[in-house]
């Protein structure tokens, strides 16, 4: 097996396509590659899953055993296909039959070997996710009901792992963790950092004047906001109650400061609280802006910085965006 041309196909496979060749060369020695003959079952409806596969040569066929013992052939996959990442997530029964329509190769991808790839390498596992997801929702556009419930059942397990419960963005304890993947990334790869600390501005003073319901509702349309504005590469995670930070890969200050005022514009035209009548009818953001290499050579630094730049716009009246200042050689 020719190692660069490996790599050439996994960056086609739409899952791992946002990664880049170093790293799908580490995902690469967690996989293992198998040969099957043509007929062959590579797994039988109610057969205990935890195994991701991805077709490199070859097709396979899923189907179902039907009420009047018919077999009915839900999809074909072929070369660069991949299918059975809900069982990743949930080590539930296969609700489905899967054989070989010809002699096939496949790369496969076990649960554990998945759930050690992202304590070692969560930010690379983040992309590999987000990919996932969105893959899976569009294959399901055009399948049956059956199919939505299995998709169903690896995504609210996705979520328990590494998301808010409230918003579904990612959470605090792993994006900590994903950081300085991150960082190490940005380095080895000469790209630039983008990190955003986010504050909601007087977010004790919507609850207080309405309830934490209005609080809620008031979270979540501003998620809405980062997910339609940011970008496939960027992340987003809840901090606390009211505080996010973005991490913007490969992209530089003034980049970054673009898309955060166009995101504080947006949220500032939600109208969630002025159709309540209430004190407070505006929801507005205080953002804090540095980027490596540009504002700090290091990830602990980094962090202070976008934290400084945040305090510095709620300081300054709230509702606007601060770039932190320039790294000073000593």
């Amino acid at each position: 097996m020719n190692i660069e041309d490996t790599l050439i196909f996994l960056g086609h496979v739409d899952i791992f396509s946002l990664l880049s060749p170093s790293e799908r060369r580490v995902l690469l020695d967690t996989m293992n590659f198998v040969e099957i003959e043509k007929g062959q079952v590579i797994f039988k409806e109610g057969d205990r899953g935890n195994t991701l596969y991805i077709v490199k040569l070859g097709k396979v066929s899923i189907s179902l055993r039907l009420s009047n013992g018919q077999e009915r052939e839900l999809v074909e996959f072929s070369s660069g296909d991949f299918f059975g990442e809900m069982s990743i997530f949930e080590n539930a029964p296969r609700s489905a039959t899967c054989t070989t329509k010809e002699h096939s190769t496949l790369f496969t991808l076990s649960g554990d070997a998945f759930f050690q790839f992202v304590e070692s390498h969560p930010y690379i596992a983040i992309k590999i996710m987000y990919r996932m997801l969105n893959s899976t929702s569009q294959r399901l556009r055009n399948t049956d009901e059956f199919l939505s419930d299995m998709v169903q059942w690896g995504e609210k397990a996705r979520k328990r792992a590494v998301t808010d419960e409230l918003t579904g963005v990612y959470n605090r304890r792993f994006l900590d963790e994903a950081l300085e993947e991150y960082f190490i990334s940005s380095k080895t790869e000469q790209q630039a950092l983008s990190l955003i600390m986010v504050d909601l501005d007087n977010f004790r003073d919507i609850n207080e004047a309405y309830c934490t319901a209005v609080g809620d509702a008031v979270i979540i349309s501003v998620v809405e906001v980062f997910r339609k504005k940011l970008r496939p590469q960027d992340v987003v995670a809840r901090y606390g109650g009211d505080e996010f930070t973005v991490v913007l890969p490969d992209t530089g200050s003034r980049e970054a400061k673009r898309l955060a005022e166009d995101i504080c514009v947006c949220i500032e035209q939600l109208d969630v609280l002025e159709r309540l009548n209430g004190p407070i009818t505006r929801v507005t953001t205080s953002q804090g802006i540095a980027s490596y290499p540009e504002h700090a050579k290091y990830l602990k630094i980094l962090r202070e910085k976008a934290d400084q730049a945040l305090y510095r716009a709620k300081h300054e009246g709230r509702n606007r965006v601060i770039i932190a200042d320039a790294y000073i050689p000593h």
